[in-house]
């Protein structure tokens, strides 16, 4: 028995154990290699799924995990059922994170030495993680470790390379190597296999490979945002800058700056709001620089806008901001300033204090006449005098502003930001809600329905006027236009991204023929959920150019411009072709190292022409006929892939660009035929997050709970698009139950001789059999809509509940011996999907059955009896309302039992007698409402009269409606008196009907509770004696 800090995890340590047993079983087979036909697959044949390639800069996580199970549990269905499967996997190593990583790591041993000695103090080790116990008897093992620098908390968030990398595991002789990109893609691919492998994953890794030019096979075969960490989707926004000119003389603290011209430059989205500006806003805790932009022009801004502006061409130095000096929004206040279409001849610099810096420049206009937020900002200035001297605010730079009309809105009028506040009742700038609200209210409408009062657009519609006056500015050099990303986005290695001005190339999605034919294959496709299909046909819609190059980072280059890498997203779409041929190419290999009969360079385009694209046969190739023809083989064969599972993050872009180009080169019959997208999972019902410590990789979730077990809790976590929940409990108690009924099973077959012997033939057996053939049905139509968690609900814990109904029914008389093999082959086929190495062991160990379980084949199952289901519901709910009756009679209590366990004696001397009443006749007016309508049915034409003629018969009768329960009792034989009497502990139990005229009487002093209850069909009244 293994022990960890004094606690046993033998529970979880033999399931591992029964992992690697069952593991070595199966590569010994090669039992996931996947071989195609020469004939092409009949409908429902084979089963081609995929996933897409994780990213190579870390462990695999659970993040990772769930998303593949998804794909896992139903080529294992597949599988099971008799399917030819192939389910392949690959890494993704494409895109700028490795590199960007590479190159901090570089620098840090650069500036801090190899190994590094940072001028901070590491904070103690942190162990995080839930304290809860388990089904192995203590606290998970394994928690997960963090190490943070001081500076790392005080700064972003983000610990140093260095320190990530020793979070992996690494040792500082180790850690160096890594500055070489290249080592990334020979050190975790590994591992990350050795993982998958450790789960289970029923994987042919034969056609497994990684992405970039380190593959030269991959490499051949060429098909910016997916290498984001936060922020993936985000689109960049554009802004029109605005040139405030500061007035000189300028304050000591821009004494240097004399001679040049020096602005406070403000982002806006509303350039036709200009006419109107009475004063600008700064933040006066805000920090602020002066950056060189030309020899001439110097612009006072955040230094986050100066980035973005420097990769723009906005900057002395391109791509480097020059910071002149620093400053406060202290320093600012009160500047004079010359701003661009302003009635104010002069407007000065006021403080706000609800200014964000990390959105625009910080530094805004103020447009009281239609921004709520301005006009309330300027209200309290001007009716505050205290706020004007807490920020030294003289009463000239505010009192004499007033607003400007400039925009005329329906409902609102031309003072459209003083009426909604004061509908509102907004007092304050601080309202943040309210004045949310008064801009929702506000600023579409001024857009779309305004129109401009001054200015020489004047009489014009707004939105047709925006354009005009931003392209007026532009002309007389008083504003530049100025993007930024629409919200944060961080990269993989931790910086904060801008928007670049640089050469692109573009692919064009959206032009009009191209888009018609993946609306054509999107309306084909299997989406498993209406959102998803809304999700599609949302990107369809606004989806146009897509940049699908860049100048950094590891990939693949631009077959015509070699400058130029394949953008990770972009190089990521066609590749489940791949798949069909790269264990031929690689020979297994996943770097295609030279070990193929075939060669790189032999795998010119007329070759992939020939083998995805329908090309004629590559004549000039010297490729023997036998390899091109096996490959072609297999891509008919495989092709197209049946489903493709993803986070639904990736709706908006990877997933749609496959659609896109799998039409643009492929024929009809080889598009896609499904993806199935899901959301993201938590842990514990919180975000996973590794700055948290609430985080898993894959690889700790194995060692803390089993594969299995992992798989069961991912199972359970959920199958919508919405976020779904591992809870570690879940997984504990898997390892409890997986464990007990290898416990169950061994025990039953080492006393087979007091099984049953011969057919089933009782009521019991009749009803276990049923709950069989129910969970086989019931789950292979969960199985194959991919609703796992339904799939472990019916096959697995009410296919347990039934054994556990059907074994204490069974009483003296004992279990069924074909049933229960039956019941133990069933399940061990049913859960095999989910956790196949425990149904493997048992299948083999237990069972002692030949071959593998993975394609036993799905279990036989007559047709379910729902008349015998509802039958023995009818009992099992009689038998509750019977105990809850006996708990009111003779215990006293009101409360009933809801345990469902049996009632005990009350003494050994009482004993108790259970007299239960039954009905197959309504009485009084039900009877004979029912004999009214019973007339009024036509039995040839199935046909009820018309309403108002059945509503004359009854006349003013309620008509009451009972489901007859009489062929439902019937199906309840009286040997189930002997079940009734141990689940209420009764002595002895007789069955009377109401219609008997002798029969109340034997309730003796309870006659009165059998009149003010009397039973009905499908309800029975219960009365308890002692005697």
């Amino acid at each position: 028995m293994a022990a960890e800090g004094g606690k046993s995890f033998a529970r979880r340590d033999r399931l591992r154990q029964i992992e690697h047993d069952v593991r070595e079983w199966w590569e010994k087979e090669d039992i996931f290699r996947a071989e195609s036909h020469e004939r092409p697959p009949e409908p429902g044949e084979k089963f081609f799924g995929n996933f897409p390639y994780p990213y190579m800069n870390g462990y695999l996580h659970l993040g990772h995990a769930f998303s593949l199970s998804k794909l896992e549990f139903a080529a294992a269905y597949h599988r099971l059922r008799g399917a030819n499967v192939l389910l392949p996997f690959a890494f993704h190593c494409t895109g700028m994170p490795i590199k960007a990583s590479a190159d901090k790591l570089a620098r840090e041993i650069q500036q801090f030495g190899d190994p590094p000695t940072f001028p901070f103090e590491l904070d103690e080790e942190v162990h995080i993680s839930q304290d809860s116990e388990d089904a192995n008897g203590g606290a998970p093992p394994d928690k997960f470790k963090g190490k943070k620098s001081k500076a790392a908390s005080k700064s972003s968030g983000q610990a140093f390379q260095w320190e990530i990398m020793r979070s992996f595991g690494l040792s500082d002789s180790e850690i160096s190597n890594f500055q070489n990109p290249y080592n990334w893609l020979s050190y975790f691919p590994p591992l990350a296999k050795e993982d998958l492998q450790a789960f289970g994953l029923g994987c042919d890794w034969r056609r497994s490979f990684i992405t970039t030019d380190m593959n030269p096979f991959y490499d051949s075969f060429p098909c910016a945002d997916h290498d984001r960490a936060t922020g993936e989707g985000v689109q960049p926004q554009e802004y029109t800058l605005i040139k405030m000119e500061v007035l000189s003389p300028f304050p000591p603290k821009l004494g240097v700056l004399e001679g040049r011209r020096v602005f406070l430059v403000a982002a806006t989205l509303r350039p036709e709001t200009m006419y109107g500006q009475t004063n600008a806003w700064v933040l006066p805790d805000g920090k602020y620089g002066a950056f060189e932009i030309n020899d001439t022009e110097v612009f006072i801004l955040t230094q986050r806008a100066a980035l973005n502006l420097a990769y723009q061409n906005y900057s002395r130095i391109p791509e480097k901001p020059t910071c002149l000096f620093e400053l406060t929004g202290y320093d600012l206040i009160g500047l004079p300033l010359r701003s661009p279409l302003s009635f104010n001849e002069i407007i000065y610099a006021l403080p706000m204090l609800t200014i964000l810096t990390d959105k625009g420049t910080g530094i805004v206009t103020s447009v009281p006449s239609d921004a709520p937020d301005d006009y309330m900002a300027l209200h309290d200035l001007k009716s505050k005098p205290p706020l004007r001297a807490k920020f030294g605010v003289k009463d000239e730079w505010v009192l004499p502003f007033e607003i400007i009309p400039i925009i005329d809105i329906p409902e609102f009028g031309d003072r459209a930001a003083e009426k909604v506040c004061k509908d509102l009742k907004i007092k304050s700038q601080n309202e943040k809600e309210k004045l949310a609200e008064a801009k929702k209210l506000t600023y579409l409408k001024g857009f779309t329905e305004g129109t401009m009062v001054v200015g020489e657009f004047s009489g014009r519609r707004v939105q047709e006027a925006k354009p005009l006056i931003r392209s007026k500015l532009l002309e007389m050099g008083l504003a530049i236009m100025y993007s930024e990303p629409e919200k944060r986005v961080t990269s993989r290695s931790g910086d904060e991204c801008v928007v670049a001005l640089t050469d692109q190339w573009y692919i064009t999605y959206g032009e009009t023929e191209w888009q018609k034919l993946a609306e054509e294959c999107l309306s084909t496709m299997n989406l498993f959920s209406d959102e998803t299909r809304h999700g599609f046909e949302h990107t369809l819609g606004w989806l146009n150019q897509w940049a699908c190059s860049r100048s950094f980072g590891l990939g693949t280059r631009i077959p015509w411009d070699e400058q130029y890498l394949v953008e990770s997203l972009s190089d990521s779409t066609l590749y489940m072709a791949y798949y069909t041929i790269a264990h031929l190419l690689q020979n297994g290999d996943i770097y295609g190292s030279d070990t193929s009969l075939i060669k790189p360079e032999q795998m010119r385009d007329e070759v992939w022409d020939f083998l995805f694209c329908g090309g004629t046969y590559p004549k000039s190739s010297d490729i023997s006929s036998s390899i091109l023809n096996k490959m072609k083989q297999e891509f008919e064969y495989w092709y197209p892939f049946d489903v493709r599972v993803s986070g639904k993050d990736l709706i908006q872009n990877h997933l749609t660009f496959s659609i896109y180009n799998h039409t643009a080169i492929m024929s009809k019959n080889h598009w896609p035929g499904g993806f199935r997208c899901n959301g993201h999972i938590m842990l514990n019902s919180e975000k996973m997050s590794k700055s948290t410590g609430n985080f898993r990789t894959l690889r700790q979730a194995i060692e803390e709970f089993s594969a299995d077990a992992t798989r069961f809790s991912l199972a359970d976590a959920g199958d919508g698009v919405d976020d779904a929940n591992f809870v570690f409990e879940t997984a504990n108690a898997a390892i409890l139950r997986l464990t007990k009924e290898i416990s169950w099973m061994e025990e039953v077959l080492a006393a087979e001789s007091s099984l049953r012997i011969g057919p089933p033939s009782t009521y019991a057996d009749r009803v276990f059999a049923n709950e069989i053939n129910i969970a086989v049905k019931m789950t292979q139509q969960h199985y194959q809509n991919y609703m796992f968690r339904e799939a472990l609900k019916t096959g697995f814990f009410d296919l347990q509940a039934a054994r556990d109904e059907y074994r204490f029914s069974c009483g003296a008389g004992g279990m069924n011996y074909d049933l229960v093999w039956r019941f133990m082959d069933v399940q061990t086929r049913l859960i095999t999907p989910i956790c196949p190495h425990y149904s493997e062991y048992v299948w083999r160990k237990l069972l002692k059955r030949n071959g593998f379980v993975l394609k036993a084949g799905w279990p036989v199952a007559d047709a379910p009896d729902l008349t015998l289901k509802s039958s023995n519901k009818y009992l099992q709910d009689s038998i509750v309302l019977m105990r809850k009756l006996l708990q009111k009679q003779i215990l006293g209590s009101r409360k009933a039992n809801k345990t469902g366990a049996p009632v005990t004696s009350l003494t050994e001397d009482n004993k108790l007698t259970g007299l239960i009443y039954v009905n197959e006749q309504f009485d009084g007016w039900k009877a004979e409402c029912l004999k009214i309508l019973q007339s009024k049915f036509d039995r040839k034409t199935s046909t009820f009269a018309p309403d108002k003629e059945i509503l004359e018969a009854l006349k003013n009768s309620t008509v009451g409606q009972a489901k007859d329960f009489k062929q439902t009792q019937k199906l309840c034989p009286p040997e189930n008196l002997d079940l009734i009497k141990r689940q209420l502990s009764l002595e002895e139990v007789e069955i009377l009907s109401a219609t008997d005229p002798n029969a109340p009487a034997k309730a003796g002093p309870l006659v009165s509770l059998l009149n003010q209850n009397p039973p009905t069909p499908g309800n029975p009244t219960a009365i308890f004696l002692t005697r």
